[in-house]
């Protein structure tokens, strides 16, 4: 995944476009620093979990920047998001969430909210990169309680 930005980088900077190679840069950075951190080359899947952390990030600062009104920082982050949209896997909708959700609560047979400790690892495992966390949580509230 790394060579894929890498090379992308290459593309922008021949293009002149100094958005996107300012965006590559910082993605390649927290890719590099993974593997700096892990001292081995990352995998696919957890190249991925990095970027789907990056991700929750850039959306976390989009949301800061506007309640600020600060609209030039959130045109750069969300550039850097949609860069990012190309690299990463189709995230689920809603209701393949909540699919998967019904599916860890009946093999687990959780019938509380007490039980939502036992089925939410079961879910994150299932959506890895694929998925929102926090609606899958929301889900699991709602279903458990």
């Amino acid at each position: 995944m790394l060579g894929k930005f890498q090379q992308s980088m290459k593309d922008a900077l021949k293009g002149g476009d100094k958005a996107a190679v300012s965006a590559y840069r910082n993605i390649i950075a927290k890719l590099k620093m993974a593997q700096i951190n892990s001292g081995k080359p990352l995998s696919e899947e957890d190249a991925i979990k990095i970027l789907a952390s990056h991700v929750k990030q850039l959306k976390d600062s989009i949301a800061q920047y506007e309640s600020a009104n600060r609209m030039d920082l959130v045109e750069g982050e969300t550039f850097e998001l949609q860069l990012m949209d190309k690299y990463l896997p189709k995230q689920m909708s809603e209701d393949e969430i909540r699919q998967i959700v019904k599916n860890v609560i009946s093999d687990i047979g959780a019938e509380s909210i007490k039980d939502m400790g036992r089925v939410m690892p079961g879910v994150m495992k299932a959506i890895a990169g694929k998925g929102d966390g926090k609606l899958a949580q929301a889900i699991v509230r709602e279903l458990l309680s």
